[in-house]
């Protein structure tokens, strides 16, 4: 007799429901009620079998990959990023495509990017006015999307750059609240009614998005320069074994991938950072101290390796999981975890928010204390922010370097002030979970 995790009891349209609506909130009831491991059945979306152990994670994360499909378990986003988006991919094809995807983002080319990402920062820092309010979360993705424009795409001034920067913002705001983030979760409601009905709103911004890629692509292709290092040019030189390159449909696809995955996740998690070190003045003064310590003309490379500044994005990261669990994992055999007997299809859904709120873990879960992290190393079974095993996400260091500079550069130059008092809590914002309000401040 196979012996699995206890299932929670409320029916699943309620489940989905709350799913939607509150995610941690669920997961936290739940883990109260039944344990760190339970399966939850989300109405036509399926039964997930959530692990908040991280004994169980770590034994998830040492399978041979082979033992799960997870592309299959993501197929909710291929209506966002495509078919051929390497978060669909299972198997040689995603072994395959992410050996392509993944020197652009490592080792000598951050150094590239480094510069340009602070340049940015200042930029859009600069518009702010003194006195004046502004949303947190807005200002970030001014910052971001700049960055996946420039940095992922290559694109720094011209028509198309600004038609689509233009579109790519209409987009990334169709899913910014929990009712309208319905629209990802409810086959139903994807039907194209014409131009003014969501769905079909969605699909011409998709299809314009589509078309100035694939323009941007052959201009590429007829007047390729070697000496650019953008991600999109190094991803058209970028070749398999075989000599097999990206078609221009896969190339496209990634592009999507790279800007939800890269422009909305950093955005939320920067909106985060500046609320917790302006809610806590030590942390505050600590970190300006430790910047300031660098000189003027520091260099970002130097900047991104400030232990206090790496705890204080630790610790953010840690506490506000961008997505509610990691990709979820279908058994394609059966397996034994954690004393449970799994059979193939059933779905093994890590929670980051689950362990990274493990009081054993880390006391006084709750507060926001950086120094956790300078006290000790955590294991990639305990730690988790971008994933784990073989779906970790590919840009994990371009994210953390963003992240830090960013920082940085707003801390070092502009003072800034919270302009609310009120508890800021996390909200569904499409797959993710956003600052509801996004953060409410000003230049002081």
């Amino acid at each position: 007799m196979s012996y699995l995790p206890p299932t929670v009891e409320s029916p699943p349209w309620w489940q989905l429901m709350r799913w939607i609506a509150d995610p941690l909130a669920l997961q936290a009831e739940c883990a109260q009620t039944y344990g760190d491991t339970f399966k939850l059945q989300l109405g036509k979306l399926g039964a997930f079998f959530i692990i908040g152990n991280p004994q169980g994670v770590q034994e998830i994360f040492s399978q041979d990959p082979s033992q799960f499909d997870v592309g299959r378990g993501n197929q909710l986003a291929e209506a966002l990023v495509g078919s051929n988006s390497l978060l669909l991919a299972d198997g040689a094809r995603h072994q395959r495509d992410r050996k392509l995807l993944m020197p652009p983002f490592h080792g000598e080319r951050l150094q590239t990017y480094a510069h340009l990402i602070a340049q940015i920062t200042r930029q859009v820092a600069n518009q702010w006015q003194p006195g004046r309010g502004f949303i947190a979360r807005t200002a970030m993705q001014h910052i971001t999307l700049e960055v996946i424009l420039q940095v992922v795409f290559g694109l720094h001034e011209g028509q198309r750059y600004q038609r689509l920067k233009s579109s790519l913002a209409e987009l990334l705001d169709l899913t910014n609240s929990p009712l309208r983030s319905s629209l990802l979760f409810f086959k139903v409601l994807q039907k194209d009614w014409g131009p003014l009905s969501p769905w079909g709103w969605f699909q011409r911004r998709k299809q314009e998005i589509d078309g100035l890629l694939q323009d941007e692509i052959d201009a590429r292709r007829a007047q390729f320069d070697s000496e650019r290092q953008d991600v999109l040019s190094l991803m058209l030189v970028a070749q398999d074994e075989t000599g097999q390159g990206m078609s221009d449909q896969v190339l496209k696809d990634e592009m999507i991938t790279l800007l939800f995955a890269g422009h909305e996740t950093t955005a939320t998690t920067l909106a985060w950072a500046l609320y917790e070190i302006h809610r806590h003045p030590t942390v505050k003064d600590k970190l300006g101290h430790e910047i300031e310590s660098l000189g003027d003309d520091a260099d970002p490379i130097a900047i991104a390796r400030l232990p206090y500044l790496t705890a204080v994005c630790q610790e953010v990261l840690r506490r506000y999981p961008v997505i509610p669990i990691l990709f979820p994992r279908i058994a394609k055999v059966p397996m034994t975890l954690m004393g449970y007997d799994f059979e193939p299809e059933m779905v093994l859904a890590p929670s980051a928010y689950l362990v990274h709120y493990q009081e054993a873990l880390y006391p006084n879960a709750h507060q926001f204390q950086p120094d956790r992290f300078l006290a000790r190393q955590y294991a990639p079974h305990e730690y988790f922010p971008f994933g784990g095993g073989n779906r970790r996400c590919l840009g994990y260091a371009l994210a953390q370097l963003e992240m830090k500079l960013v920082v940085a550069t707003v801390l070092s130059g502009y003072p800034l002030a919270l302009n609310e008092t009120a508890h800021v809590k996390p909200q569904r914002r499409g797959f993710t979970l956003s600052p509801e309000g996004g953060v409410k401040m000003r230049l002081s």
